[in-house]
């Protein structure tokens, strides 16, 4: 019995999937300029010709040549197509076709091989571009979904000061990857459930998973294969539902918001205390009023009550736990603990 052998299945190229942030003009706009630039060639050469005239001769014809005859003449010798029925007879004429036709020629052509070369060698160019990302990408982002969920992550991570180059967004839809790459993200084309995609994304270097997809079962199977790619990455979910909560757990997500039920709370407590749910959605909200923050325990604060400082201390996080400030295991604090505090939205972030 003989063993066939399979081949290791190897991952798709990322050119076609990643797209790098244009800095440039839209290529539409390039083009456009090149044909205005390659028109006003072809039509200054017909105007030289024209108020020349009498310099040349048209073989075919023993009249004047006229604006459509030096429009031809301008055509057919920019293109090098060159039929001979129109050429310059008087040492003027001649001089002038040498000195000025010439470089018109030459301009005309280099605008049109030019941007046929650039047109064949996109993918080249957007193959290194990526290639150089790749390899110097690290601890960045990656949000998975740019739907509302998604957006509202990004805009948060942007107003905390995170860059746009340390973001990667994976979705399907070309309208949300259109919208990602306006802000200056790298966007990638694909199911974020298939590991080939993940790998693109940079799985292994990243600092943090963002799942903002829109079905608690897709969010799974992204965390399933996130955590499987990379055991040390956190991993951020959204679930619809709070019954699918433990069911993120265990496929390995590090946190886990329930949208559903959090909106409806919100809800609730809107009808009866609208000030509080004013006061959250400030709280949540990174570019206004307040923020909630994370910073380190500074020197002189160290064995010191959490709610005797300056800063609103929400919580410390001691290792991988959270206390609440109110907790008798936090009264005194220790070097190495952090503080969840509020602060003012337009005061950066302390790390």
């Amino acid at each position: 019995m003989i063993t066939r052998l399979r081949r290791p299945r190897r991952d798709p190229s990322p050119v076609g999937l990643v797209r790098m942030p244009e800095l440039a003009a839209a290529p539409v706009v390039a083009l456009l300029g090149r044909v205005v630039v390659a028109l006003g060639s072809l039509f200054a050469a017909a105007l030289i010709v024209y108020l020349g005239g009498d310099g040349y001769r048209d073989n075919a014809s023993d009249t004047p040549i006229s604006f459509n005859d030096a429009f031809y003449y301008a055509t057919v010798s920019l293109s090098t197509t060159g039929y001979g029925d129109i050429i310059p007879v008087t040492p003027q004429a001649r001089l002038v076709t040498a000195l000025v036709i010439t470089p018109l020629r030459l301009l005309f052509l280099i605008v049109l091989v030019g941007t046929t070369v650039e047109l064949l060698t996109e993918r080249s160019r957007q193959a290194f571009r990526i290639s150089r990302w790749r390899s110097r990408v690290r601890d960045h982002t990656i949000v998975v979904g740019y739907g509302t969920k998604g957006r509202a992550a990004v805009e948060t991570l942007l107003g905390d000061g995170a860059e746009p180059t340390d973001i990667v967004v994976v979705d399907t839809d070309r309208a949300n990857l259109d919208a990602a790459s306006a802000l200056g993200l790298v966007t990638v084309t694909g199911n974020a459930t298939r590991s080939s995609v993940l790998r693109i994304a940079g799985v292994h270097q990243a600092s943090a998973i963002v799942v903002a997809v829109n079905r608690d079962d897709t969010a799974v199977l992204v965390t399933l294969t996130a955590r499987e790619l990379s055991p040390n990455v956190r991993i951020v979910a959204s679930v619809r539902e709070s019954e699918n909560v433990h069911l993120l757990r265990q496929s390995g997500a590090s946190s886990v918001v329930v949208s559903a039920e959090t909106a409806g709370r919100l809800l609730g407590m809107a009808t009866t205390t609208p000030s509080v749910v004013e006061v959250v959605e400030d709280l949540l909200t990174p570019d206004a009023g307040f923020a909630i923050s994370e910073r380190p325990v500074e020197e002189a604060e160290v064995g010191g009550s959490p709610r005797h400082l300056q800063d609103i201390v929400l919580g410390v996080v001691r290792g991988d736990h959270l206390y609440r400030v109110d907790a008798s295991a936090v009264d005194a604090l220790e070097a190495d603990d952090r503080l969840l505090y509020v602060r003012k939205a337009s005061a950066p972030a302390t790390d």
